[in-house]
């Protein structure tokens, strides 16, 4: 009998996935900027669950088929944060002084996420069919979608290793900020006033952001990332918040906070370290980006042309062209930009989501930042002074950019197992759908006032600081910009670009890692820390066990991400009830 694909129940387990697991994402995005792919921890539910219930006898197992929908659904939904619910929206609030209405901000998101649909699908035949990209993520799932058929007892393990570390860190979240307030003690040193802080008293660790916190799911992202990008945090929080921090606040072009040993400065001092921290990351990505394309540009030459059998071109086709004219028709009736400006943002956001893929389909990583930047600085050329069409514009192309990324790795899993494409396109529909739906209704409750709440210590949002003073700037010129920081962008994207050469071209591989020695100079460095500790835990494992690692450290350190996204989720939206 031919394997099951596109079943009611593959569908609505995909969407019920996805409603738990967004929330997760658009936690952490405005956390720390980052989020994580959901398929492999919806894929080892979704199966779990119908063989818990086969062995209850109310139910059937998964076939391999419905186990691949399940997962593109819940992937698609959870990747919503792609469609700008963590950067450029809550950037647009802050500037304007209020969220979108609830049904134009669901309606937008949307929107723009369907773009990138059409996009993955009209790419397909370059990227997964001609090129044989590797596609990291999508041939990681496809081996666990694989491995969950033929090794049942191994799958079960990771599950209860998923649910127990949920558990554990939802727990935890729970008891911080509740029942048990966990103490988040300072480093324990201080710095004397001098210069420009005399009369404040001294300077201490916690107002520096340099604290313990006891956060599960930045160690469970820190066990992800790798010790490399762990060690690049800590040397970038330490290098911006312990050394450039307080010479600036010494000679002046740093404001510091309140005179209170007790509170951080997170607010006043990112004000200035974000400038050397977002030129570092961009000018490290967009040189990434460049030798990406240069060398896809090599390999697309060498490849042989195919086609996919039996797709429906007029259906691609037709699919792109109306979802550009929605993205068009938003653009215009809820921002109210120029119909031309928002014309030109769709054929921008084509190229650099095809260019993204790419890059996805090589590394694993999709470059959504940079692409955003990109668009901003073409939307600044093409519309100068328009703050609102820069954030929007430029929230065009990494939304297309974010899901079309994500559709192309579940083609490349669907691809393994002769899976049609068209049925993933269907599952990705429904997806992004149940992830506008509760990704946006979850930012509203989050964050009620974006102004007040957001690039705070509580809500670091570093997605949305960087946003921000990328349109400010393009809107006011560069001679708003103090001298200061103008020499900290042309020093940290020079670093950036000359250590992204150096580990290219030489195989440097010892050098930090630009993308997160930069975060760390706009997140507190708390959180860096913090992250750096689950990297060394997750190395040490390695070394002690390579097996067990590779067995069960990214279901354990999934769950912790999770566990503590949901009970902090649950935590703010019982607190707007009561």
């Amino acid at each position: 009998m031919p394997d099951r694909h596109l079943t009611i129940r593959a569908l609505l387990t995909g969407i019920v996935l996805g409603a738990v697991l967004t929330p997760c994402n658009i936690y952490s995005g405005l956390k720390i900027g980052w989020s994580f792919n959901v398929s492999i921890i919806a894929l080892l539910i979704a199966t779990g669950l119908w063989a818990l219930m086969d062995r209850l006898r109310i139910g059937a197992p998964l076939s391999v088929g419905e186990g691949n929908i399940a997962q593109t659904t819940a992937s698609s939904s959870a990747n919503i944060i792609s469609g700008g619910l963590v950067a450029p929206i809550p950037a647009l609030a802050m500037l304007t002084g209020s969220n979108l209405p609830t049904g134009q901000l669901l309606a937008w998101v949307y929107a723009v996420s369907f773009l990138g649909i059409w996009v993955a699908w009209y790419l397909r035949d370059s990227l997964i069919l001609r090129s044989g990209l590797p596609f990291p993520t999508g041939r990681a799932t496809a081996e666990t979608l694989l491995e969950l058929f033929n090794k049942g007892r191994e799958a079960a393990l990771k599950l209860r290793v998923l649910i127990a570390s949920t558990a554990l860190a939802g727990g935890v979240k729970w008891l911080d900020t509740g029942w048990l307030p966990l103490p988040r003690p300072s480093l324990g040193f201080s710095l004397p006033a001098a210069g420009k802080l005399t009369g404040l008293g001294a300077v201490t660790a916690k107002n520096l952001t340099f604290t313990l916190d006891p956060s599960l799911m930045l160690a469970g992202f820190g066990a992800i990332i790798g010790f490399r990008a762990g060690v690049s945090l800590l040397l970038g929080g330490i290098l911006s918040w312990g050394l450039l921090g307080p010479i600036g606040l010494y000679q002046g072009f740093v404001t510091p906070g309140e005179a209170d040993p007790d509170l951080a400065w997170f607010a006043a001092m990112i004000e200035w370290l974000l400038w050397p921290g977002v030129a570092l990351m961009v000018g490290a990505a967009l040189t990434k980006f460049a030798f990406h394309a240069y060398a896809s540009r090599r390999q697309q030459a060498e490849h042989l042309r195919a086609t996919e059998p039996g797709h429906a071109a007029w259906l691609r086709l037709l699919g792109l062209v109306v979802a550009s004219a929605l993205v068009v028709l938003a653009q215009v009736s809820f921002f109210d930009i120029h119909w031309v400006i928002a014309a030109l943002a769709v054929p921008i956001a084509f190229v650099l989501a095809m260019v993204a893929s790419r890059v996805v389909g090589e590394t694993g990583i999709p470059p959504i930042g940079a692409i955003g930047k990109v668009s901003q600085l073409s939307t600044g050329v093409l519309a100068p002074g328009e703050m609102t069409a820069n954030l929007i514009g430029a929230n065009v192309a990494g939304g297309a950019a974010g899901q079309s990324a994500d559709l192309l790795n579940d083609f490349k899993a669907g691809h393994a197992i002769g899976a049609p494409p068209r049925l993933q396109v269907v599952a990705q529909i429904f997806g992004v759908l149940t992830g506008s739906i509760v990704g946006s209704l979850v930012y509203l409750s989050l964050i009620p006032d974006p102004g007040s709440m957001l690039i705070t210590e509580e809500w670091p949002a570093p997605a949305v600081a960087t946003w921000k003073v990328v349109a400010e700037t393009l809107s006011q010129g560069l001679s708003s910009v103090p001298a200061s920081a103008l020499w900290a962008v042309a020093i940290g994207a020079l670093s950036g670009i000359l250590v992204t050469v150096l580990e290219q071209r030489r195989g440097l591989r010892w050098l930090p890692s630009m993308p997160a020695f930069g975060l760390a100079m706009v997140i507190p460095a708390s959180l860096s820390i913090t992250m750096f500790f689950g990297s060394l835990v997750a190395k040490l494992l390695e070394r002690w066990s390579p097996t067990l690692a590779q067995r069960f450290l990214i279901a354990a350190a999934s769950g912790l991400i999770a566990g503590e996204s949901l009970a902090g989720v649950a935590r703010a939206l019982l607190g707007i009830i009561g």
